[in-house]
């Protein structure tokens, strides 16, 4: 069984049942970034840091970038969001995933947000 969190950043977190997270960003982060026309992703086998930039998203408003939510390597993209960008702002957390990660320590994936708390955080910005 699949578990979801949320960063602060506005990036979802899914972990998988093999132990791999699944990461996108949130409806929250699609909205705020209105039309979203451009995804730079990063390649497979490339490792990252906690924090560190993993992708480019670029929109009709701005430019920002996915970070990635723990130390890992990635092991699949999601290849389709280079033609097809706006899936993200149609289906952010289902189709519009960015990267599934295989994490050095899953046990980051505790120190981030439930949805009720994402919620929470989001009202108050």
């Amino acid at each position: 069984m699949s578990d979801t969190r949320y960063t602060i950043e506005h990036e979802w977190v899914c972990l998988e049942d093999d132990g791999t997270i699944t990461v996108g960003i949130t409806d929250y982060a699609q909205d705020q970034l209105g039309d979203i026309v451009f995804i730079e992703l990063p390649e497979k086998g490339a490792s990252f840091d906690d924090g560190s930039e993993m992708a480019v998203v670029e929109s009709v408003k701005s430019a920002g970038e996915l970070n990635a939510p723990m130390s890992g390597s990635i092991i699949e993209v999601n290849s389709k969001l280079v033609d097809e960008p706006d899936l993200v702002n149609r289906d952010p957390k289902g189709e519009g995933w960015f990267a599934k990660i295989k994490p050095n320590d899953t046990m980051k994936f505790n120190d981030f947000m439930d949805e009720d708390e994402y919620k929470k955080f989001i009202e108050g910005l």
